[in-house]
């Protein structure tokens, strides 16, 4: 996933994309959670490789197993 996915400050405000495009990651999984399939976003990037796509979505799976300990409420 590393070798397609980067951050980069000076590219699209820092925002995850595949590396070598300014395409952010967040587009092409709002894409397939709206119904696109992975062969129309290949027709529609010619650039992206399918590979690409599922790094994508595997940088997304990495990002929810964060563990995240919210804060104690105090009554």
């Amino acid at each position: 996933m590393l070798e397609r996915i980067s951050v980069d400050p000076k590219i699209c405000h820092g925002q995850a994309c595949i590396k070598g495009t300014r395409i952010p990651v967040h587009q092409i999984l709002h894409m397939l959670a709206n119904g696109d399939t992975v062969e129309e976003l290949l027709q529609d990037y010619p650039s992206l490789k399918r590979e690409d796509i599922f790094a994508c979505i595997e940088y997304a799976a990495e990002l929810t197993e964060e563990q995240v300990i919210p804060d104690e409420v105090v009554a």
